[in-house]
């Protein structure tokens, strides 16, 4: 997983913990070539280190989504 934003589309990936807040994993630089639904799982295992589990709560919003999000 990128500390540094990467270069190009990402994905801002966040996680629920069991209070139902949500943590942020980190920026994961978008796969080429991927549908969107497979880039987002492809974002959601390399930011968790492939330790997401079915039943988990995450999120993968693009980082141009997140920051439109963000101007409020």
């Amino acid at each position: 997983m990128h500390r540094e934003a990467p270069p190009g589309a990402a994905f801002v990936v966040l996680r629920r913990d069991s209070d139902g807040r949500w943590e942020l994993l980190g920026e994961v630089a978008r796969r080429r070539g991927l549908p969107a639904r497979a880039a987002r799982a492809a974002a959601i295992a390399e930011a968790s280190g492939g330790s997401a589990r079915p039943g988990e709560d995450y999120a993968a919003v693009l980082r141009s989504e997140w920051r439109v999000a963000r101007d409020w």
